[in-house]
Formats: structure tokens, sequence, C-alpha cells
């Protein structure tokens, strides 16, 4: 709720967060190749941390630059994850489990959420991130306790 109340807030702490993973992700993968040097894939193993390194230092040291190129992997996230979200909506649909249809509006709700943002472009960059991502939580959650709520009541 507070992302949806304070979405270019939100969209800063999100890139700063990002940022921080990435970087702490990075340093661990570093240290864990250098300590596995004969390792199959070793190369690979290090490019990937150094990787990580230089995109958590990119996104701490401009974070709102790293909120516009993360608005657009938003969009491409809520693309692929609401149709992914609909076919297993569908899954549910053929397996006879109830609510299914709570998760086809989860499905939907990302779609039209990446139009959303694509239609306002560029004037979104400032807000979609902080504001979608608080909308796309309520929304997962709320589609989560449903379907948990209707598996509890087919164990009875």
């Amino acid at each position: 709720m507070a992302a949806i109340a304070l979405p270019p807030f939100a969209g800063l702490a999100t890139a700063v967060v990002l940022g921080w993973l990435f970087l702490a992700g990075g340093i661990v993968g570093l240290i864990a190749t250098f300590n596995q040097k004969n390792a199959p894939g070793f190369w690979w193993a290090l490019i990937s941390a150094a990787i990580a390194v230089l995109a958590g230092g990119v996104l701490l040291a401009n974070p709102a630059q790293g909120v516009a190129t993360l608005t657009y992997v938003l969009i491409a996230f809520f693309v692929i994850d609401g149709v992914l979200i609909i076919v297993m909506a569908f899954e549910h649909r053929r397996e006879l489990s109830g609510r299914w249809e709570w998760m086809m509006l989860g499905g939907v709700m990302d779609l039209v959420l990446a139009a959303i943002i694509i239609a306002g472009l560029p004037g979104t960059l400032a807000w979609a991130l902080g504001l979608l991502v608080g909308i796309d939580l309520l929304f997962g959650g709320f589609s989560l306790i449903a379907m948990a709520m209707s598996a509890k009541n087919l164990s009875r």
C-alpha cells in the first residue's frame, strides 16, 4: 500500500534495493568463484559475478536512471508474467481447481499494467515503477490468498 501511495519514492527504493542485491550477490559470487578456480565454468561464473557487481554499482550510482531502465524491464516482466499466469489459470481450470478466475485476473492485470506504462511513455517513467510494483504486489497477494482459501476448503 505504501508503494501505491508514494510511487516515486517506491521506484527509487526499488532501484536502490536491487542495486544492493546485485552488488552483494556479485561480491559473494566473485568470492565463491575465486575459491573454486578449478571448477568447470570458472570464467563464465567470473563474468556473471562481475556483471552483477557492475549492475549493482550502476544502479546505486544513479538510481534515477536505474528507475527508467527498470521500468522497461518491468514492462517486459508484466507482459511475460501476465501471459504465463493466464496459461496457468487455464491449466487450473482444466484440473477443476476452484478460484482459477482470480489467477486469470492477476494475469490480465499484469497485461493491463504493461499497457498503461507503454501508453504513457516517457511520462510514466517518473512514477510507474513504484506504483505498478505496489499494484502487482497487491493483486498477487490477493490471488494467492484466494487460491489458498480455495485449497483450504477443498481439504476439508
